[in-house]
């Protein structure tokens, strides 16, 4: 399965989303902040990074901009997680390079789902 970096600043988040994520096959790598995220990509590369957006410092866009911004990590699928369910954060999503905007909270078979269709496998 995929090697998926987890990025969220709560750490209940962390725990209930590694969880399902290993439970479906995936490792998981995690990381409290845009900073840490960043660092991260320069030691090893996922094969997805789940990303939260209202986070301390730069928030989730920012930080997709600079990985969507680096030769090294721009063709990493990033998934936005956020509890921004605007029109206009989707939006925000989109035009900061992410591959897809999931809503907070969602359902384990969306999280999964999404993450298949990224990676384009099939969904079972």
């Amino acid at each position: 399965m995929a090697r998926i970096l987890l990025v969220d600043d709560e750490p209940e988040m962390r725990f209930i989303t590694r969880r399902m994520l290993e439970k479906a096959g995936h490792s998981v790598v995690e990381a409290c902040s845009g900073e840490e995220c960043l660092a991260r990509l320069e030691e090893e590369l996922p094969d997805l990074i789940l990303l939260d957006v209202m986070m301390p410092g730069d928030d989730g866009w920012e930080v997709c901009r600079k990985i969507k911004a680096r030769e090294r990590t721009r063709s990493i699928p990033v998934v936005m997680f956020t509890v921004r369910t605007e029109e206009e954060d989707i939006e925000e999503s989109a035009t900061s390079g992410a591959d897809a905007h999931i809503n907070k909270p969602f359902e384990r078979e969306e999280l999964l789902g999404v993450i298949d269709r990224i990676l384009g496998r099939e969904v079972v």
